[in-house]
């Protein structure tokens, strides 16, 4: 008889767990809360999907076992993902390093993945509520209102909290004997104290990134950033948040510096200032800054250096100067949290890796149960790392609960 796999949660990792079990010759069905299988997926990358990245530095994961990730993206990466996808018709378009399906489309992945698992034989049934699970006598159960379903495997990829996700794996896991660690929105914007100008909203400009958590460095990135009213927006804020979430979870401190001149050390941006104070000595401090600064930014600027918006650029001292390029290279914003949930792209925190083998994703507590996708305590950065971990991590899963042992 064939080994029966059952997988909770229809995702990118659960998907993939599927395609790669059946391949091994395994029995295996999809159980899916929503409607479709690979609803998530078409939002990804707005819309475009992107499935990896050609920078795979382990630092791009992030997990409080660093290694746990490093380890299974060994067994299997890049390399291997795309083989994968190619394999099923996806053609793969580089863009700086960041790749997608070169159509462009979320959907034609989310397709061709429920094509596949169709294809060998994966029962795909959705609309599946969990009621209950366990394990009894060497077999895994699971029940849902029309019926109950057993299997020798079981592989929970039934993602996070995030982005209007359920947040049952968590609850499952915990059923089943595992530590959870509290999940926490990441990747996804933070929210400044009440001293914040929301007259700043609107505002995109480049600018470094720096998180600190009670004063001390904690990550940094540079990009454009967006100022919304209640706070800061963008690629490099996002990179930053799960340090973010996690430290004010902790209840400490955490403050975000931005460098509104990125490419500019201290002493350039004083010497920047003081040649446009010399060549437009003339010009109201307000005036002064256009050009270089979006408008709505610059009273802020000018408050925070303690100089008058009407006081003439040419009559401000050395001292005064300096003073701004402090204002301007540290640009402060108190946070005092983030967006909720449904605003974040994934999770921070989840099921603790300690438990898990690295190389097959079983639980090192209970044989025959295996996790995968956003579910394990593993976040990555922005730039497609997310789903390489879906499909490192699925692969992994589906082919171990399958019993087989090569990729």
């Amino acid at each position: 008889m064939k080994k029966r796999v059952l997988i909770i949660g229809g995702g990118a990792a659960g998907l993939m767990a599927a395609i790669v079990a059946a391949r091994k010759g395994a029995r295996v069905t999809v159980l899916e809360r929503e409607s479709q299988v690979g609803k998530k997926l078409l939002a990804t990358g707005n819309g475009r999907c992107n499935l990896s990245n050609r920078d795979q530095a382990f630092v791009h994961y992030r997990c409080e076992k660093p290694e746990f990730a490093a380890q299974a993206l060994k067994a299997f990466g890049l390399t291997e993902t795309l083989k994968f996808f190619q394999e099923l018709g996806i053609e793969v378009k580089d863009k700086n390093g960041y790749l997608y399906p070169y159509s462009q489309q979320a959907s034609a992945v989310a397709d061709v993945l429920r094509m596949e698992a169709l294809e060998q034989g994966v029962k795909l049934s959705c609309n599946a509520r969990v009621e209950s699970l366990g394990k009894k006598g060497g077999l895994f159960y699971v029940e849902t209102p029309g019926w109950t379903y057993e299997g020798e495997a079981l592989i929970l990829a039934c993602g996070s909290l995030a982005h209007g996700g359920s947040g049952d794996g968590y609850e499952y896991a915990e059923r089943l004997g595992h530590r959870v660690i509290p999940a926490l929105p990441a990747l996804v914007q933070l929210k400044a104290s009440r001293e914040w100008p929301a007259q700043l909203a609107g505002i995109r400009m480049d600018a470094r990134v720096r998180l600190l958590i009670e004063g001390e460095l904690a990550a940094e990135d540079t990009g454009e950033v967006q100022f919304l009213a209640y706070g800061i927006s963008g690629i490099p804020v996002f990179q930053v948040s799960r340090y973010g979430a996690r430290a004010l979870a902790r209840r400490k401190s955490v403050e975000v510096r931005l460098h509104l001149l990125p490419s500019y050390s201290r002493e350039e941006t004083e010497e920047l200032l003081s040649k446009r104070a010399e060549c437009r000595g003339k010009r109201p401090a307000e005036a002064w800054l256009l050009g270089l600064f979006p408008e709505k930014l610059i009273p802020v600027l000018l408050k925070r250096g303690q100089i008058g918006k009407n006081r003439q650029a040419g009559t401000l001292t050395r001292e005064e100067l300096r003073q701004l390029a402090e204002v301007i290279e540290e640009f402060r914003v108190p946070i005092v949290g983030t967006n909720d949930y449904a605003q974040a792209q994934v999770c921070t925190g989840g099921v603790e890796v300690g438990q898990v083998d690295p190389e097959t994703m079983e639980s090192r507590l209970l044989p025959g149960l295996y996790f995968a996708g956003e579910l394990l305590d593993v976040d990555g950065a922005c730039g497609g790392y997310n789903l390489q971990w879906a499909w490192t991590s699925g692969s992994l899963a589906g082919r171990s609960a399958a019993g087989g042992k090569e990729a």
